[in-house]
């Protein structure tokens, strides 16, 4: 055989021969402005509550939640998500704690406005789970149904609220029909014209959200089949995109993130606003569990699922690996 020219002629594997040569030719990148922190904070605490199944991650308290939204501004990260986790006895059939002027969500979005200005993104999440005793987002109907349309009234006048209290964004999640534009015209009645809304467009009905249950004290009988999305759909995502986009979203949200990559990849491809999607606490449980026996690298496994996320078209990645990744990449550009 002839030396010159013999096969392979086309070697791929010249662009991967060293580290400098596989970063110029990386086709996706990751950066600390592509990152938003969900953080969780807790009424009536006064030391930080860990979640057992999220190692290193905790309920705040109002004093701690301000300083990890000033650790991740320095960081870089572009945004926090706030869940607020109101005391168990304020808990009622129709979440009234998510609508007080002083309950936890919106006094929480007040401190951190109060400690980062517009620096940092301040979101918040729309939804009466947390604050409901039976933990669905909704009102139930007298046959234990989540009603949308009365929760629609409720979702109005937590918009409100919250943007009143200084949120620049809100995130409507319960999956209701309509919610964008029934928190879209309550935002507009008030004056908040500028708060923008992320819409949970594709939200699924999840294995993986177990964690979170933990963090925000749910008190969830049952489950959310009826409003949250059957995970063997994708077609219907896109129909719940073209409404959220009709209704106003400014931007628009996957959930889970890692399960759904290909959902995620066909809604980036279909819209021309920002696409967000959320690395869920039971894949932030999954890589801290199995790193913990030893059994991934989890620093590597970090970066490869967030790759993954951006790279299937997200421009931003709810994780909360947020700040922790974001040093880390701030310091390798050092």
């Amino acid at each position: 055989m002839n030396s010159y020219g013999s096969f392979p002629g086309a070697r791929p594997r010249r662009l991967r021969t060293t580290p400098a040569m596989r970063r110029m030719v990386a086709e996706t990148r990751l950066d600390p402005a592509d990152l938003i922190l969900p953080a969780f904070v807790r009424e009536g605490v006064t030391e930080p509550v860990p979640i057992g199944a999220m190692p290193g991650v905790v309920q705040h308290t109002r004093d701690t939640l301000r300083k990890a939204a000033v650790e991740a501004l320095e960081a870089g990260v572009s945004g926090i998500m706030l869940f607020g986790v109101p005391e168990d006895a304020k808990k009622d059939a129709l979440g009234t704690a998510g609508t007080d002027p002083d309950g936890i969500l919106q006094v929480a979005i007040r401190d951190v406005r109060a400690e980062v200005g517009d620096e940092l993104v301040i979101m918040s999440d729309l939804c009466l789970d947390e604050y409901t005793d039976h933990g669905h987002c909704g009102v139930l109907a007298a046959d234990g149904r989540v009603d949308n349309d009365a929760t629609l009234e409720r979702y109005a006048e937590m918009a409100q609220v919250q943007a009143d209290a200084g949120v620049h964004v809100v995130g409507p999640s319960g999956m209701m029909d309509g919610q964008v534009g029934v928190v879209r015209d309550a935002l507009d009645t008030i004056g908040k014209e500028d708060v923008s809304i992320l819409a949970y467009t594709a939200k699924y009905s999840s294995a993986f959200y177990g964690p979170f249950r933990e963090a925000v004290g749910s008190s969830l009988t049952g489950d959310r089949k009826t409003y949250q999305q059957d995970p063997a759909n994708l077609r219907e995502s896109m129909r719940e995109l073209a409404l959220d986009l009709e209704e106003g979203a400014d931007m628009v949200m996957v959930k889970p993130a890692g399960p759904y990559l290909d959902v995620l990849a066909k809604v980036a491809e279909s819209v021309d606003v920002p696409v967000a999607a959320y690395q869920i606490s039971g894949e932030y449980a999954m890589v801290e569990a199995a790193a913990e026996k030893g059994w991934i690298d989890r620093d590597k496994a970090i970066l490869e699922t967030l790759t993954g996320i951006r790279r299937a078209g997200a421009q931003m990645i709810l994780t909360y690996w947020a700040t922790e990744v974001a040093r880390k990449l701030g310091a390798g550009r050092g």
